[in-house]
């Protein structure tokens, strides 16, 4: 199977393109990879910010709002439900394709309808998640795996004999756990500092920043990015240690992107992390790098979803043949029927916050009421004067 003979234009969804992390990167490094080859990408999200802003500065369309796109488009790569279903009942006659990123996100549950042509998983377990799905046809289901960009991180440090510097890259901590910053500092790593959201410490850049240190602790897409760098990366979070990663744990590592199954092998304590400090190997950790960037690369997922683009728009005439508009309506009410429990819940929540709020108010009003008299009187309304 072979890409397609034309130019394309791809509406990519995202549930938001405000934040530097992971799906909203991926729509970033992806819609740029897919206009340097001829196509036309436009990238939709009711929520807007900084990765919209880069988009937007590299000539790609930007959306917040689907009555925005005149033309529809010839593939719909979608990402998330809810702007996903969006985009398929704004253009019913357009072939879909949905992605599943993660195990856990309430965005990233998983759907069946008419119009998606395949579901990808970016991982193994990704696909288990899409294999447990109802209604979800298991020959339809295909795997791309997460990428990095070589072009964007082509700076590779070497490393030294012995480990001197270290990175927490986290968009979820507000502070290196204390097991990294002991286990580091008896394995004589004398810089320990923390990158991403949580920590107010945000990255524009990771590709200037991660080459400047020995060992990067990260999981996901910052470990494929940090082993890109040539940095030796240990992939752990805040509440569990999957381990350096090396020569023969790269391959299996990767079948789940360096992600939660992963990071269910080891407690993180002090401990666990010095026994995998102590497998520090500059040699190893460069042969992973050149592994990663050999089977990792942007321009062979960019290939990968090219050749997925044209097996769709081939296979789309039969998949439209065969379903029907009462099929697109009962789908459409089915998914309603399944935010329902969501959106109940957030709007009781915020009719408990609203009434919490008029009794905050009552109650203040009542003590500025009660010190108001009691500043008239000189003393309380109870103690008479002397």
């Amino acid at each position: 199977m072979t890409g397609p003979d034309r130019a394309l234009r791809i509406l990519l969804t995202n549930n938001t393109l405000a934040y530097r992390a992971g799906s909203e990167l991926y729509v970033r490094d992806l819609a740029i990879a897919l206009m340097k080859r001829g196509h036309f990408p436009v990238a939709y999200s009711p929520l807007l910010g900084a990765v919209a802003d880069e988009l937007r500065a590299r000539t790609i369309p930007v959306i917040d709002n689907l009555r925005q796109m005149q033309q529809p488009p010839d593939v719909i790569h979608g990402h998330h439900h809810h702007e996903t279903i969006s985009a398929m009942m704004r253009y019913p006659d357009t072939p879909a394709i949905h992605v599943c990123h993660g195990w856990v996100p309430w965005e990233e549950t998983p759907f069946a309808f008419p119009n998606i042509v395949r579901h990808v998983a970016v991982d193994a377990l990704c696909r288990e998640r899409l294999l447990t799905t109802e209604h979800i046809d298991p020959d339809r289901i295909s795997m791309i795996r997460n990428f990095v960009d070589c072009d964007r991180f082509a700076t590779v440090r070497n490393l030294p004999e012995r480990p001197r510097t270290a990175l927490f890259f986290s968009n979820y901590a507000s502070d290196v756990p204390m097991a990294i910053r002991t286990a580091c500092e008896a394995a004589g790593i004398t810089r320990i500092d923390i990158a991403g959201s949580g920590s107010g410490n945000t990255i524009a850049e990771p590709s200037e920043t991660l080459p400047q240190y020995d060992i990067v602790f990260a999981k996901a897409r910052a470990a494929i990015e940090a082993m890109a760098s040539g940095c030796a990366v240990i992939v752990l979070h805040q509440a569990g240690l999957a381990g350096m990663v090396t020569p023969g744990r790269a391959r299996q590592m990767r079948d789940l992107n360096f992600g939660v199954r992963t990071l269910q092998a080891k407690r993180l304590t002090h401990a666990t992390l010095s026994a995998e400090l102590a497998l520090y190997d500059r040699d190893d950790a460069a042969a992973v790098t050149r592994w990663i960037r050999d089977n990792a690369s942007l321009d062979a997922a960019v290939d990968d979803w090219l050749e997925l683009y044209g097996a769709v728009l081939a296979e789309w005439p039969s998949v439209r043949a065969a379903r029907t508009h009462a099929d697109l309506l009962r789908a459409g009410a089915d998914y309603l029927y399944a935010l329902a429990p969501a959106l109940k819940t957030a709007h009781q929540h915020e009719r408990e916050r609203n009434s919490a709020r008029v009794r905050a108010e009552r109650l203040q009003e009542e003590v500025d009421g009660y010190r108001g008299r009691e500043g008239a009187t000189g003393g309380t309304e109870d103690t008479p004067e002397p």
